[in-house]
């Protein structure tokens, strides 16, 4: 079970995990751009620690309806790692990624799932990369799982997966930028207390 994760997290750390999401956002927009065939910039990440209580007001409120991009870190490190969009947001990104005009998605398919699926693995893929360049340990990212359902479910879903979370979590707010059009996602970093312990040695 993680514990009270402000214990963990001094300055050192945080400065030492925003580097690495840097790191690893950027290869992850490398990646992206492959995928969709575009150039795609990521805006500069902000990362907090936010209070686990707060994040489904964050997100619209517990009732509101969201997208969640699930991994699940194994290996050498491990931790969770989920990309949050509200619904409206997520049918933003598909038509990004597909390359379709805007509004063109309505409603999330098995083919606009296996697209979000598909960023999320190369957005975890790449974040888990520049976490081993840096700590010197590597993990692999579970298949992404796609989730549709209410904020509060999706949080439930998440601390009932590591059966227990610590009163905070790492939130990394990042935008999508391509051909002008721009796209805001929530990045969900939940790293197991050995992580936390091994990038600080």
């Amino acid at each position: 079970m993680l514990t009270d994760t402000t214990v963990l997290f001094d300055e050192r750390l945080r400065a030492l995990l925003k580097v690495m999401i840097d790191e690893g956002v950027t290869y992850a927009a490398r990646g992206f751009s492959d995928m969709v065939g575009q150039t795609l910039t990521v805006l500069q990440p902000q990362v907090r620690l936010v209070p686990l209580a707060d994040v489904p007001n964050l997100l619209g409120g517990p009732e509101s309806e969201a997208v969640g991009i699930y991994l699940r870190a194994h290996g050498d490190i491990s931790g969770q790692i989920m990309l949050v969009l509200a619904y409206p947001k997520a049918l933003e990104l598909v038509d990004l990624i597909l390359r379709q005009p805007h509004g063109t998605t309505t409603a999330l398919g098995s083919l606009e799932r296996s697209a979000l699926a598909e960023l999320g693995n190369l957005t975890g893929s790449f974040f888990l990369n520049a976490v081993a360049a840096f700590t010197g340990i590597g993990a692999r990212p579970s298949p992404p799982a796609v989730m549709v359902d209410m904020v509060g479910a999706i949080l439930d879903i998440v601390v009932a997966t590591h059966g227990g979370l610590g009163k905070h979590v790492l939130m990394l707010q990042v935008g999508f930028v391509s051909e002008g059009r721009e796209v805001q996602a929530d990045f969900w970093v939940i790293p197991d207390p050995a992580t936390l312990e091994a990038a600080t040695r």
